[in-house]
């Protein structure tokens, strides 16, 4: 019986955005290397957070009931503990255990809890490894410190992305059981943005070969996947051959939709409107909308420039969205806002706001000292304070960023969200940071009264009433409560189209105004929509029309 050769990962979630895929790579390269296809068996064996009992016992107790002889992890910022904890277990019983991934790449020294990193790609460092220790070639006894054991760290180079097999291909992996793939397009990246992995890269782009990527579109077409996200951090680096995949897409996968990351500064109007003969958003960084504060992480920016090439995508109608990074140095909680303000004004379908990381191996953690920040020593390193961003600060974006996810992301508000803030006289920060300090005294006032509803589960009409309770306390405040029932109608007939978007399902709604007028360009400003007309009640129904919803009044 040949030995076995378990590939392992501990996932956020199961979703196509959390699939396998470092594992996978890893297994499907052990599978295919000539050193090692006959040596040994190989299985993929993926865990979640989602599992009801994960801990790294019950992962140790699946594992070792396999009785496998070597057992590669797979190793990120938000899993590292825990499988550190469980190749602990596994050494103990005699299992070789080997680790790579983007979080020991960085400082592989640091990782003594398993036998063996491997700093870089793994493809074939570690089949060259597994052959090597299953052969007998490679010394099993360790050197030792104080006692302990010490890893010992393989580093490997470049690899030709030609010569490597495709997990999707061989069947390591099957993205159906995942309801979409992960998808490399390419690795690295023309940036050495300070605050990222690729921070210390030699900044060169490596492209997957194209006959592997239409082999691969040709799977997905065949498997129906519906959804996929594109791993390729700077997707329209290169315009020519993102145009080439995206007629790729349009022809061999028209049904299926696609994430991808791009840069605002390589938007051009046939780019723009190449992604929209196919499903698909694009996310861009944006990260800070202060000059000053993106050029000390390296990143360049034109705020012009951004604004221009943002407007070809909403002149296109393109569905994207933007991230923006709290606790940046240089960044003070007044700027993070200004850069919540400036975002929302162009539109983006999606704003995500997260919080700095301060990831060990990179450029921002070289220079924290210098830099002035204070960050968490553990994964996942967030930022505690800086010079300029305190420790409440830090608190207080993170409210804001939970509160613009449910009301502006999870809301489905980009419809009509600046025509409210337009109204009221807000900035779209202050009305973030008013709704959750709702939302709070809600909380508090609820005592009483039992508990509130799960706020990260919420289904989209649950939503829809929480912004239609604040925004009418907001515009009775403002002594605007003439305005309410044309934007009470906005919204609700904005909320059905989405939801029928989304689930397919007719919806039946009943509104103060004609439903056509809403749609017109006067409902962009609510007080001259009610000045100028009158209220007249309709009954809609949402359908699909194609891949659109519509609606059709009801008489």
């Amino acid at each position: 019986m040949k030995p076995l050769v378990i590939c392992t990962t501990l996932l956020v979630e199961k979703s196509p955005q959390a699939l396998p895929l470092g594992a996978a790579c890893i297994a499907s390269a052990i599978k295919q290397s000539q050193l090692t296809r006959e040596l040994c068996e190989v299985k993929l064996t993926a865990f979640s957070m989602e599992d009801k009992v994960c801990t790294a016992d019950s992962i140790y107790r699946i594992l070792i009931e396999e009785k496998p002889a070597i057992v590669c992890f797979s190793v990120f910022v938000w899993n590292r503990l825990l499988l550190e904890e469980v190749s602990e277990k596994l050494r103990a019983e005699g299992i070789i255990t080997i680790a790579g991934g983007p979080e020991i790449t960085a400082h592989p020294e640091v990782f003594t809890s398993f036998d063996y990193t491997v700093s870089g790609e793994g493809e074939i460092k570690v089949p060259e490894l597994v052959a090597k220790l299953i052969s007998g070639a490679e010394d099993k006894t360790k050197p030792a410190k104080d006692g302990n054991p010490l890893s010992c760290i393989l580093t490997t180079s470049q690899i030709d992305l030609a010569s490597l097999s495709s997990p999707y291909l061989d069947g390591t992996i099957d993205p159906s059981e995942y309801g979409g793939a992960l998808w490399e397009l390419a690795r690295g990246c023309p940036f050495k943005c300070s605050y990222c992995y690729e921070s210390k890269g030699s900044k060169t782009v490596r492209l997957f070969p194209m006959e592997r990527i239409r082999a691969e579109l040709e799977l997905f077409a065949a498997k129906k996947i519906p959804q996929v996200f594109v791993l390729d951090p700077t997707y329209n680096a290169n315009k020519e051959r993102a145009l080439q995949i995206l007629k790729l897409m349009a022809q061999k996968t028209p049904d299926t939709f696609y994430y991808f990351e791009a840069r605002a500064e390589f938007i051009t109007p046939e780019l723009a409107r190449a992604f929209t003969k196919i499903p698909c958003a694009v996310q861009i960084g944006l990260q800070s909308a202060n000059p000053d504060v993106l050029a000390l992480v390296h990143r360049p920016f034109n705020k012009k420039q951004f604004t221009k090439n943002i407007a070809i995508l909403n002149r296109e109608g393109v569905i994207f969205g933007f991230d923006l990074i709290y606790g940046l140095p240089g960044e003070t909680l007044r700027g993070f806002k200004e850069g919540i303000d400036f975002a929302i004004s162009l539109y983006p379908n999606n704003l995500e706001l997260f919080c700095l990381s301060v990831l060990p191996g990179t450029d921002l953690f070289d220079r924290a000292g210098d830099l002035h920040l204070t960050f968490e020593p553990q994964p996942p390193y967030h930022i505690i304070h800086t010079d300029l961003f305190s420790k409440e600060d830090i608190s207080r974006a993170a409210s804001l960023s939970a509160a613009c996810d449910l009301f502006y992301n999870q809301g489905r508000a980009v419809p009509w969200f600046n025509t409210i803030c337009h109204a009221a006289k807000i900035r779209p920060s202050q009305f973030f940071a008013q709704f959750a300090d709702h939302l709070n005294a809600s909380n508090s006032g609820a005592a009483g009264n039992g508990p509130l509803p799960n706020l990260t589960n919420l289904q989209h009409p649950q939503i829809e009433k929480l912004q239609l309770d604040f925004i009418k306390k907001l515009f009775d405040r403002a002594g605007l409560q003439r305005l309410f029932s044309a934007a009470k109608d906005l919204i609700s007939l904005n909320g059905a189209l989405a939801r029928t978007q989304e689930s397919g399902r007719q919806e039946t709604l009943r509104l103060s105004y004609n439903a056509e007028y809403l749609f017109s360009e006067y409902a962009g400003d609510l007080k001259f929509f009610c000045q100028n007309v009158k209220p007249q009640p309709c009954k809609i129904q949402t359908f699909m029309n194609g891949h659109l919803a519509d609606f059709r009044v009801i008489k």
